[in-house]
C-alpha cells in the first residue's frame, strides 16, 4: 500500500492570472511577468530568508490546486502535440499526475517588507495562477541545475516561434504601462490550445484586471478588445 504523508502550504503566489487560460506553458518564457510570494503566518519569520538575497533564481515547488483529480492515468495528451497523441505521464509536465505537484524556476527580483504580510518575495517569469499554494522554495544552483546540452524528448521538435503581436492604439492605451511588455510576451507565446486554429474565432482571457480579446491569423495575433 502506498504511503502518505502531510505536506504543508508555506505561501501563496499572487499573479496577474485569475484563471488558467493564458498562463505561459512553462516558467521563464515571459520574463517580464511579475508575481508576489506571500508566506503563511507560520512561515513569516525573516530568519527563514537569511542568505536568500545572494541567489538570483529560485525553484518553486507548488500544488496544481485547480487541477486535482481523485484518480490518475498512466498516459496523457500534451496540448503541444495537438491533444490527440498520448505520452506517458512521467514524460510530460501535465497537471494530471499521481500527485498534483508543479516545479517552476523563477528569477528573484527583490525581498521586500510588506506592511501587512511581513517579508515577501517579488519574482519574475512564474507560470502560476493567482493564489496557487507554494509547498517549498529552494535556491537555483546554476553549476548543478543547468544542463544546456540536455535532450528535451518530444519537445525538441516543438520550435518556439513567437507570434507577431498587434495591439491597436485604441486598446493599447487601456493597458497599464507596467503590464504592457508582460502582456505582449504572453500573447506572443500563443495562449490558445495547440489544436485550435480558427482565424475567425475570438479568444479571451483575464490578465491584471483586464479581459484581453484577440484573434490569430497565420502567424499574427491581433488584440481586438480590452475590457
Amino acid at each position: 500500500m502506498a504511503e502518505t504523508f502531510e505536506v504543508k502550504m508555506i505561501a501563496r503566489i499572487h499573479s496577474d492570472f485569475p484563471s488558467k487560460f493564458g498562463i505561459p506553458r512553462q516558467s521563464g518564457l515571459v520574463e517580464n511577468l511579475q508575481s508576489l510570494i506571500v508566506f503563511e503566518p507560520e512561515y513569516r519569520n525573516p530568519q527563514a530568508l537569511r542568505g536568500l538575497e545572494d541567489f538570483s533564481h529560485l525553484w518553486l515547488i507548488w500544488q496544481f490546486s485547480k487541477a486535482v483529480r481523485e484518480d490518475w492515468s498512466p498516459t496523457v495528451r500534451p496540448p503541444k502535440l495537438g491533444g490527440n497523441t498520448r505520452m506517458g505521464v512521467f514524460a510530460t509536465r501535465s497537471p494530471f499526475r499521481p500527485n498534483p505537484i508543479g516545479l517552476s524556476s523563477v528569477k528573484l527580483e527583490a525581498i521586500e517588507k510588506h506592511p501587512k504580510y511581513g517579508m515577501v518575495l517579488r519574482v519574475s517569469g512564474a507560470d502560476l495562477m493567482d493564489g496557487t499554494p507554494i509547498l517549498d522554495i529552494k535556491p537555483y544552483l546554476a553549476y548543478t541545475d543547468s544542463h544546456p546540452q540536455a535532450k528535451g524528448g518530444f519537445t525538441d521538435e516543438l520550435h518556439l516561434n513567437p507570434l507577431t503581436v498587434i495591439i491597436p492604439d485604441e486598446w493599447k492605451q487601456k493597458i497599464p504601462q507596467d503590464k504592457l511588455e508582460a502582456l505582449i510576451g504572453v500573447l506572443g507565446h500563443d495562449p490558445r490550445p495547440s489544436y485550435q486554429d480558427d482565424p475567425d474565432r475570438v479568444y479571451g482571457f483575464f490578465f491584471g484586471g483586464m479581459e484581453v480579446c484577440f484573434t490569430v491569423c497565420e502567424h499574427t495575433l491581433t488584440v481586438c478588445e480590452i475590457r
